[in-house]
């Protein structure tokens, strides 16, 4: 399952975290981001019933569904159990990393400096997220790929059109849209072909 995610993520290199209050149907929210190019989408558990959410999501089309900010052994099996496909972390949570584990789970654990990737890899991490990877830009990426050649990092935090581009020709095998692509206002009126026509936007500049 591993090699799978990771041969798919390296080919379709966006990941939309969706971090809203309220979605009205999040499987209308997936169509509308694949509508737009981005087939990989992280619903986060900020989102209050996150879990229900999934379970809709997944009941359409699971593939590449998965769950964020993750923090506990406890939610990552909750949401394992709803449906997810994978988990990520906004740091280096080894209960999550178990259980992930224990259910065939790939889970990206976050990290930022050298000495947190290189934990992350330990704890059984299939990908790394990079946090907050604007705040160091794409040359950051780049350093990292030299002690962690073989890698597979994905940069969030302020990831935008401009800089997308810029991360994945710096080393990352992924890069994350967050509320540019996906901002909670628009995700809450389900205006749905506005959100696919910003997802073609990010698509595009990441070409």
């Amino acid at each position: 399952m591993t090699a799978d995610f990771l041969s798919q993520l390296s080919k379709d290199r966006v990941i939309a975290v969706v971090r809203a209050p309220e979605i009205p149907d999040a499987a209308a929210l997936c169509a509308a981001l694949r509508a737009g190019g981005i087939r990989w989408i992280e619903f986060t558990r900020t989102t209050p019933g996150l879990a229900a959410h999934l379970r809709r999501a997944v009941a359409e089309d699971g593939d590449g569904i998965g769950a964020g900010t993750v923090m506990t052994g406890e939610q990552a099996e909750e949401l394992i159990d709803a449906g997810a496909r994978y988990l990520v972390t906004p740091g280096c949570r080894p209960d999550v990393a178990k259980a992930a584990s224990a259910a065939g789970v790939p889970v990206v654990l976050g990290a930022l400096s050298p000495t947190e990737v290189g934990l992350a890899l330990d704890l059984g991490a299939d990908a790394v997220k990079i946090f907050p990877a604007r705040a160091f830009g794409p040359g950051y990426l780049r350093d990292l790929a030299g002690p962690f050649p073989d890698v597979p990092l994905v940069a969030s935090g302020g990831v935008d059109e401009d800089n997308a581009a810029a991360f994945l020709a710096t080393g990352a095998r992924a890069v994350c849209a967050g509320s540019n692509v996906v901002p909670p206002s628009l995700v809450a009126a389900g205006d749905w072909p506005e959100i696919t026509r910003r997802a073609r936007a990010f698509t595009d500049s990441c070409r």
